[in-house]
């Protein structure tokens, strides 16, 4: 098991400037960077390697932006923009050392309305048929593609593992994964460490984030079952630091905060790696 810090706490977007970000993420004792790319042209990718490889760090995910006009069950323009950015992260994470991208990709994030039952199916459908696309793409580059259940405020799609599970069985490609994350499993699990068990094999990435998307551990989350869990299906994966601060303005618009949860971002990671490791069996 390894433990990463996504660039999202420190910038964004990301561009090769965040490069300078890497030397202290070493310094914590982080083991790699999961990179969030919100747009392919903000970063050379050959930069960006040199650089982590300089640091001692791998980048072992890349984290997809689906903001709007990215949505795989949009109109066409937006599906085929959605088809377009995901292509170019499977073809990015490589250069990076990761054969991981993961994220909401399905949909725009924000994206949440009541839809009739026949409506919402044909949405799934779409969806369904352009990650069936993006699989097999995937698949040609050996990268794995894994989907993230959203809370009800930033998804009417998937917010749960087994909604999740569900897409994957529809897609049907074994380079589909499930991405969970504490944060929107608090707010959408019955029970957070049964998700993770319903999860099994089919689990690729885990966020780690205070359920006040503040650091983990200092929070109300049930970290030692979340842990448990993980040991019950026998978890190698990676586990990712994913909190947000109002220091990134963009970031924090988007994930609604507004106000000062935890002392620093260094806090929050260093912290949160030294609880996390804790609890690693």
């Amino acid at each position: 098991m390894k433990f990463g810090i996504n660039t999202y706490l420190f910038a964004s977007p990301f561009t090769n400037e965040g490069v300078s970000w890497f030397p202290k993420f070493k310094e914590w004792g982080f083991d790699f960077v999961e990179i969030a790319i919100e747009d392919p042209a903000n970063i050379d990718p050959v930069f960006v390697r040199k650089a982590l490889d300089e640091a001692g760090l791998e980048c072992r995910s890349v984290c997809a932006a689906t903001g709007p006009g990215r949505d795989l069950r949009g109109n066409k323009k937006e599906q085929l923009t959605s088809i377009e950015y995901v292509e170019q992260l499977i073809d990015i994470a490589p250069v990076l050392g990761s054969k991981l991208v993961a994220g909401p990709i399905y949909s725009s994030v924000g994206r949440a309305d009541l839809y009739d039952e026949e409506k919402k199916l044909r949405q799934w459908q779409t969806a369904v048929t352009n990650l069936r696309r993006l699989a097999a793409y995937a698949k040609e580059n050996n990268v794995m593609l894994a989907i993230e259940p959203l809370n009800r405020y930033e998804t009417d799609m998937v917010n749960t593992c087994e909604q999740a599970l569900k897409m994957i069985a529809d897609v049907g490609s074994d380079h589909l994964l499930v991405h969970l994350d504490s944060f929107h499993m608090n707010l959408e699990e019955k029970d957070p460490a049964l998700a993770i068990r319903k999860a099994g094999n089919k689990l690729g990435l885990l966020h780690a984030s205070g359920s006040d998307r503040g650091t983990p551990g200092g929070d109300q989350i049930n970290w030692d079952r979340i842990f448990a869990a993980l040991d019950h299906i026998h978890y190698q994966g990676d586990i990712v630091i994913e909190s947000f601060t109002p220091d990134v303005k963009i970031i924090a618009k988007a994930a609604s905060i507004w106000r000062t949860i935890e002392p620093s971002k260094e806090a929050i990671a260093v912290d949160g790696l030294h609880f996390l490791r804790s609890l690693a069996f």
